[in-house]
């Protein structure tokens, strides 16, 4: 199907529906069985070559990849467990002596993340607080074998619904989508951005909104390491906006008679960019 939405804002790149499946797509990418790699990715990859990509159990990248996706709490299956996550995710397993000696063999095995797990990503500022953290992600497992990301102009909408819809976008896209996500809202809070990895803001947070009576948009990307990873592939000024399903269909409804059609909209996609000069 197509998208009004993305049409009006001038998208260039696919819009990226996320399903539930019972089969693959035998033209779909994904990552080997216990292979690492980043979702954001495989993400990037449909929204700027049309491919189609599939997740299963087996094969979800990496630790947050499995959590975000909705195959239930991998951070238990992380080196160390949970709790060596949490230290990783903060101010590293170097403290203690069990952690130390499993960082150390990484690291003598050539391990790429050994440093990280040795002295942490510190995107937050201990143990503790990176523990609340993941006890309160939404985690699930997956009432199906597979996750599907394929081109939105590849979703049959008689045989197909997605569960949410996510647009790579610039920062004058991104203003449309929180504006046309507001259209019909008087809060004007149908949009938030939270602090999670990209994949789990495209994944298990847009499905949690799914249980809302009104479901919001969420911002994404703000992922450093996902940023780092989809950076040549999207490039450096690209985040993402994810709609979860109703709240696709409400911002189609409303894209052909709105703001998108007015002068403000117009001038800012058709006047060049000048930035003054320093002196």
């Amino acid at each position: 199907m197509k998208t009004r939405t993305g049409e009006a804002i001038g998208l260039d790149t696919q819009a990226v529906a996320l399903l539930w499946a019972d089969t693959l797509p035998p033209e779909a990418i994904g990552f080997k069985p216990g292979r690492w790699g980043c979702v954001a990715s495989l993400f990037a990859a449909v929204a700027t070559k049309g491919r189609v990509a599939g997740f299963d159990r087996d094969s979800y990248g990496c630790w947050g990849g499995g959590v975000g996706l909705g195959f239930g709490n991998r951070y238990q299956t992380f080196p160390g467990g949970v709790e060596a996550f949490c230290r990783f995710l903060s101010d590293g397993n170097a403290k203690t002596e069990s952690g130390r000696a499993m960082g150390e063999r990484m690291a003598a095995g050539g391990a790429a993340f050994a440093d990280d797990f040795l002295n942490g990503e510190k995107y937050q500022a201990d143990p503790g607080i990176a523990a609340r953290f993941v006890a309160g992600l939404p985690m699930v497992e997956l009432p199906a074998q597979y996750v599907v990301v394929k081109p939105l102009d590849r979703v049959d909408p008689e045989r197909e619904t997605p569960q949410c819809v996510t647009f790579f976008v610039d920062p004058d896209q991104l203003s449309a989508l929180v504006v046309l996500a507001n259209f019909q809202d008087p809060t004007g809070e149908r949009v938030t951005i939270p602090w999670a990895a990209a994949c789990q803001v495209m994944g298990i947070l847009a499905y949690r909104e799914l249980g809302r009576a009104q479901p919001r948009g969420l911002v994404g990307l703000t992922d450093l390491s996902a940023r780092r990873n989809v950076r040549a592939s999207l490039g450096p000024h690209v985040l993402s906006f994810t709609a979860p399903w109703p709240l696709f269909l409400e911002m189609e409804r409303n894209a052909e008679d709105c703001f998108l059609q007015r002068q403000t909209w117009r001038e800012l996609r058709q006047k060049p960019v000048t930035r003054p000069s320093i002196s």
